[in-house]
Order: structure tokens, then sequence, then C-alpha cells
């Protein structure tokens, strides 16, 4: 009893006070931690902030550093310091510089001057292998991170293991005891709007506020389509459902002011505090959500007015379910499928939703079986894989608006290098939804030739399918030679009227870089030329025509639309005389050709402006197209496309006749086969002069072959 407790005399009172010997004991263990606490933070403040603090003797910034450690002597043996004695024994210093030098120096990996040679002390065991009774522990070969000390094996996943770090904005060794986490961020400004991005911002699901600067083209045409939609009534609520940076929501509520209520939301704790910093660094009043009370910065009584960002932290499809917008933008990493329910079950009649898929692996056809599994769709490699893709994410769109009774009506369709943008507006009812739902159709593609038709609507079996096809390509190979490709949509991909909208409000605000992707749409949409372009519409100026509904163009009706903040009934915003657009949409010609895939050997090309003109006057439609620099949007079937291509194609030279069955003019005859178009007397165009005596000296080489192999 007497080592259990001991007995204090508490002078004031005189009482003895017995204490447990444990609670002194912890209490000493305490009080003795603290100290070497204390002791071990003032070493940190003495360190060096360039210098790693015990780090391993393998991570040397020189190789004579190296050569240091293991004290060279030109009399004496020494063992190599990052090799245990049975893999190499002791030797002169001679050989042991030339092993330090080839053998662990050489093999290192570099990261802000410092090299981590590879090790092969027992730093890391690996797993034992037994053999009969006895256990034999082998030691690897290894190499130690300057940042977060693991140990690695292989060099090629210390490399990526380094980059990783550098990623993730590590940059640092965590032995280093002086840091400056705010002036990693970088400033970054665009469209006249400043915002703070982390070191790794191109990097996606590796930070936590992705920043893409070569998607500026997509927003200043998502900036346009809300600037059309924000003249036609205001002020419209409008969301940004993966806010990241914030830098769209900035530039909506930077340039539109009081025509828009910005919402921009995330679902990351980072990125709604970089959000946050960015609205005040563009001088943006922010609005958070009352019910997050641990923010200092939680407004509730905020006024409504241009200078004001509501900026959420939730999951996007729960804001999309508790709120109504005018304006939906999703641009989430890779494919935007699973929010397209949530998107349009509150989004208002007359709305927009646009949505940007990074999911382009799946979409351009080389991983056929996620698109399968994402967007219900068999596609494959075409040469019209971009147009297939946006087709194919149209009609998942589709799909999932005529769920919610609703249809839509595409106003823009656009393939980059790495998304693929697509915005409609929405058109409340079945009968919109019934309209949208019939133009989901299946593609028939020949992979022999390249041709591709819709498949006819009707609910009967064909017998033969490949019939619809123009070409002859099944009764003259073996096998089948066509796939069926799709759901896909069949309709329209642009809105002439609001693509012209998007063009001037591009001209107001001085988006340069999407003036001349606004003007190549305009004339697909048209399927027209460049040279006939025009800004204004041939019709009235101030109605455009969209989803069966005149819509005027100019800010004073739009200003007579409101009724205290609101919009009028139906019959206020639609045109007394209601009328269906008919065969607008069958005015687009689907998808296009390409020159170069359909070149013959051993003839030069014409110029395509020069070709695009050939077309025309053969009495076919034809435009550019953004999809494909050298594609040829056109309505003229692939037969008479080689017709005409081939016609004024020019020999390379006088021996390339001879290579294989190249027909003239004079002598095609699959021109007669065409539909109606083809009688506007294609054998007999209006041709330059030049064009004639190429043409009349291809004859003559034909026709007489003795005389030009003697010239």
């Amino acid at each position: 009893l007497d080592g259990l407790v001991v007995s204090e005399k508490v002078e004031s009172n005189n009482v003895d006070v017995k204490i447990p010997k444990t609670e002194l004991e912890a209490e000493e263990k305490g009080a003795e931690e603290e100290q070497r606490q204390r002791e071990s933070d003032s070493n940190i403040l003495d360190v060096s902030a360039d210098y790693p603090r015990d780090k391993h003797i393998s991570i040397q910034r020189n190789l004579a550093d190296l050569e240091k450690l293991a004290d060279l002597r030109e009399d004496e043996r020494k063992p190599c310091p990052l090799c245990p004695e049975e893999k190499f024994k002791a030797c002169y210093s001679h050989k042991l510089r030339r092993h330090l030098q080839n053998l662990h120096w050489k093999v290192s990996v570099e990261f802000k001057g410092y090299r981590m040679c590879i090790c092969h002390l027992p730093c890391r065991p690996v797993k034992p292998n037994l053999v009969g009774d006895q256990t034999f522990s082998k030691m690897g070969a290894h190499y130690h991170c300057i940042i977060c000390s693991a140990t690695i094996v292989r060099r090629t996943d210390m490399i990526g293991h380094i980059n990783r770090h550098v990623n993730k904005g590590e940059t640092e060794s965590r032995f280093i005891t002086v840091r400056a986490p705010k002036s990693s961020c970088e400033m970054m400004k665009e469209s006249a709007t400043d915002v703070q991005v982390l070191p790794n911002h191109s990097t996606p699901q590796k930070t936590d506020s992705y920043f893409n600067p070569k998607m500026k083209l997509n927003r200043q045409l998502i900036f346009c389509a809300l600037a059309v939609l924000a003249g036609e009534r205001k002020p419209i609520e409008c969301l940004d459902a993966f806010g990241a940076t914030g830098i769209m929501g900035l530039q909506w509520a930077k340039h539109l002011r009081s025509s828009v209520k910005v919402t921009i939301n995330d679902c990351n704790e980072n990125s709604v505090t970089m959000i946050k910093e960015n609205c005040h660094l563009n001088k943006m009043k922010v609005k958070v959500d009352i019910k997050e009370e641990d923010s200092d910065e939680t407004v509730g009584d905020v006024e409504d007015n241009g200078d004001t960002i509501e900026v959420t932290k939730m999951d996007a499809n729960v804001v999309m379910h508790l709120r109504s917008f005018d304006f939906i933008h999703l641009d989430p990493f890779g494919t935007s499928v699973n929010y397209l329910d949530s998107a349009f079950r509150n989004v208002r009649n007359l709305g927009i939703v646009s949505l940007t898929s990074t999911d382009i692996s799946s979409l351009y056809a080389k991983a056929q079986n996620v698109a399968l599994r994402h967007y219900s769709s068999n596609i494959v490699r075409t040469e019209y894989y971009k147009e297939l893709a946006a087709r194919t994410v149209i009609a998942a769109v589709t799909r999932a608006a005529a769920r919610c009774n609703k249809g839509i009506e595409v106003l823009l369709a656009v393939a980059l290098e790495h998304s693929v943008l697509v915005v409609v507006r929405v058109l409340r009812g079945p009968s919109p939804a019934d309209d949208s739902a019939k133009k989901v159709r299946y593609l028939i593609h020949c992979q022999w030739c390249e041709e591709r038709v819709f498949q006819k609507e009707g609910n009967m079996v064909e017998e033969n399918p490949y019939q619809q096809l123009p070409c002859d390509c099944h009764g003259s190979m073996p096998g089948k030679t066509a796939v069926l490709l799709g759901p896909l949509w069949s309709g329209a991909l642009f809105n002439t009227g609001f693509l012209r909208r998007m063009l001037l409000e591009a001209v107001q605000y001085g988006l340069d870089e999407a003036q001349p992707l606004l003007k190549t749409l305009i004339c697909e949409a048209e399927c027209t030329t460049p040279k006939h372009f025009s800004i204004h519409s041939p019709g009235d100026e101030n109605k455009q025509e969209e989803c069966g509904v005149y819509i005027r163009t100019s800010n004073t009706f739009a200003e007579s639309c409101l009724v205290h903040g609101k919009r009028k009934s139906e019959e206020v915003l639609r045109a007394p005389a209601k009328r269906q657009r008919g065969e607008h949409s069958a005015e687009q010609p689907p998808f296009y050709y390409n020159i170069h895939r359909h070149s013959i050997k051993g003839m030069n090309m014409p110029k395509l402006n020069k070709f695009l003109n050939y077309l025309s006057e053969a009495g076919y439609r034809v435009s550019r197209t953004h999809f494909d620099p050298m594609g040829v949007r056109t309505n003229a079937p692939l037969v008479q496309f080689k017709t005409v291509l081939i016609k004024y194609s020019t020999p390379t030279y006088v021996g390339a006749q001879a290579e294989g069955p190249v027909h003239l003019p004079g002598e095609i005859h699959v021109g007669e086969e065409a539909p109606a178009p083809a009688t506007i007397k294609v054998e007999e165009p209006e041709v330059e002069e030049d064009d004639k005596s190429t043409v009349a000296a291809a004859v003559f080489t034909q026709s007489h072959p003795t005389h030009c192999a003697a010239d």
C-alpha cells in the first residue's frame, strides 16, 4: 500500500491528502512530452527553409556529397553506404567510386536539385519466402521519396509518384518547415474576369478547382447563349452546376449585371471557398445559403442585384431538384447523363439547358462499350465521327426530357477537340415531347463507301434494310456491308435565328474567338458558302422563329413582357399567328463528306472553295462544316459527290491513267441513276477557261496515248 499511494501535506489546512502514484507519474510524463515538443519546435525554427531536415542518406545534391558520405580513402577498403555488406563487399576507393556513380547516381530521380538515389539497405523488407522450416527475408532495391518519405521500388513508379505530388500541389518536402500556401495560387484573367487557381488547375480529378484555358471558346459560346436568353426576358435565374473556380458564373454576373441572377454550385468545400474568394476579387457580393451556419459570410437578406452571386455547396442533382431555373449549364468531368433527369425536372418553359461532355474517348468511338453503357448507343469510327458524337448526346438529352414530358429544340451543337457542347431549348408538354422523341432514329451506315441514311419511320420490320442505302455495295460485295448505328438525333443541329443573335451578342461584348465559329455555324445552318454570308437574316430582322414560336429580338419587347419581374402568359410570348416550321429542319442536310476520304488516286483535287461552287452549280446545297476542316455538308448523294469530284480533278502526271480505272467525265454513267437534283446538267457546267483546257488535255491523253508517250 505504501508503494501505491504517497502522502502530501497541505500547509494551509494541515490536512493530509492522499493522491494515487499512478496519476502523478502520468502528469510527469505529460510534462516531459510537452517540454520535448517545445524543444523540437524550437529546433524546427532554426532549420533552413530550403534544406530537408532528417532526409535519407540516399537523397543528395551532388555526387561529391555521396562520395563524402562513403569517406573514400586511397589506402583503405570502404563499404558502400547504400548497400549491405552481403550485396557489395568493402573495396578500394576507385572501385567504390565507380560503383556509386554507375549503380546509384545514374539511376537516380531528380527533384528540385536533389537526387533520390537507389537504395539497397534493409529499409523496405520484401515478403518472406518460406523454404522448409527456415524463413529468408529479402531486402529489395527502392527509392525514398523526398516529399512523403515513401519507399518506391521501380524508377518509373517513383517518377509517377513525384508527378502526382506535383499535380496535387505538394511541391515542397514535408521536411521543409517554412511554407507559403497562399503564394502557390496563380492569377488568371479571362474576359475581364480575374480568378485564383491552384498550380495543378489543368489536371482534372487531381485538384479541387479545375480550370482549363483551352475551354475559353466553350465559355464564350455559353455566354452568348445566355445573353440571347436574357434579351428575351429578364431577370432570369441561371445556374452553373459545377463551379470549380467560378469563372463562368462570374462572367455572367459581371457582364449581364441585373439581367441575370447567378447561382454557382459545387460540392467540394475547397472549391466553394475559392469561388467566394474569386467573387470578392471581382468585387462581387456573395449570398450564401442560410443553412450554412458555420460560415462567417452568411448573408440572409442581401439585395438581389447584378453584383450579388449566390454560392451553394451541395450535389448538383439536389440543387436542380430543389429550385427552378431558366438557364442551366452542366459541365461535369466526363459524361453528363447522370444529371439530365434533374436538369429537366424543374427547368422552366422556354428555358435553355446547355451541357458540355468531355468524355470524348467514348463519344469519338474509341471506347464503344462505354458509349453503349452511358448513352445506350452503338457507334463506330466513321469519317463524320464528331457529328455522330453530337447526335448521340442530343439523343440522350431528348430521352431525358421526354421522361419529364418535355420536348427540346436544338439551338446549337458543337464538337471541338476536347468536348462536345449542346444547347437546347425546353418545350413543356407531352406533344413537344412526342415530336422530339420521333426524331430519335437509327442510322444505316455502309462500311465500304461511307454512305449513310437514317432508317425510315415506322414499327414494321423491313426484310432487307440495305435497300434504304443509295449505294449498291450490298449487291456487289459479299457478306454484310452495313451496320446499324444509334439511336441518334435525326433533326437539325442548329437554329439559324438563334445563332445570328448569338453573333450579335459576341460582337457587342467583344468575344473575338467566338465570332469566326459562329459565322461558320450560320453558314452551316443555312447550307451556304461564306461569300453569301450576311449578318442580317433575309426575312424580318426583328423576329426569329424558334420551336414554332416567333420571338422578337428587340429589347423593348422583352421589357414589355415583364409584369412585376415575371413573364406574361403564353399568349404574350407566342405570336398570334402560330405556325409550325414545316420542313425547316429538313433543309439542313445531315452529316458531311470528307473530300480527302473520297479523292481519286493519281488525280489532283480542286480547291475546296472551288469544289463547293461546282456542287452549287450542279444544283445542290453545299456548305463547309466546323466538324471537319475538309468536310463538305451537302444534300447530294455520295455517287453525285464523287461524280463532280472526278469531273473537276486533274491528273497528277500522264502515266497516272495506266494505274487504275480512273473514269473521265465523258464515260460517267452513274449520274443517270441519281435522284432528281442530278437532272441539272452535271455533265455541262459553266467552267473557266483553265478548267476547260485541263479537261480537254485529259481527254486527249486518253484518246491518243501513243502521241503523249512520244511527246
